[in-house]
């Protein structure tokens, strides 16, 4: 097992997101029907910043909730452990809402394909649009984020970590050798 190496630091993380936000208001002009659900954990916690400064620079208020994709993982049957289920907090209707969908890191692809899965239980939103800190490349599914921090080619044994503090100004991203 090797060490880690830092990606990012309070002050990297902070104006990638304030660049994604810029970002995701201007490309999508129509705020009245956005919502933001966060994939569990990361997601959620990301999705928490980016609703804050969405807010703050649109004057607005947007919809946020928490979306938990254990039981819609392709690969559920084949872990020895039993998942830890968490709760879907999602109180809004996602029918004919612009939904950004937000994770930390994305990888295979696989993740993303059960959130999207999980959210049109729920009903048809009018268009998803993904939001990723991290890029790691090496897809295994034809998914790709629409607003990207950053892209950090990371194959297997390497992993990111995303760490996100209680308090604005903590957050920190590693690449780690496993």
């Amino acid at each position: 097992m090797g060490g880690k190496k830092l990606l990012f630091n309070e002050k990297e993380v902070y104006h990638t997101l304030l660049r994604l936000t810029h970002e995701i208001l201007e490309r999508i002009p129509d705020w009245s029907d956005l919502a933001v659900i966060g994939i569990k954990e990361g997601g959620a916690y990301l999705a928490n910043r980016l609703v804050e400064l969405i807010e703050r620079e649109a004057k607005t208020s947007l919809p946020i909730g928490y979306l938990d994709i254990t039981l819609y993982r392709d690969d559920i049957a084949m872990r020895d452990d039993k998942p830890v289920v968490h709760s879907t907090e999602i109180n809004f209707d996602v029918t004919k809402k612009t939904i950004l969908l937000v994770d930390e890191v994305i990888f295979t692809g696989r993740t993303i394909r059960a959130a999207l899965d999980a959210i049109m239980d729920l009903g048809r939103p009018k268009a998803i649009k993904l939001v990723a800190l991290i890029d790691r490349g090496k897809r295994e599914l034809p998914i790709a984020p629409d607003f990207t921090g950053k892209v950090v080619p990371a194959a297997a044994p390497r992993k990111i970590r995303v760490e996100f503090g209680k308090t604005v100004g903590k957050d920190k991203v590693y690449i780690t050798q496993e």
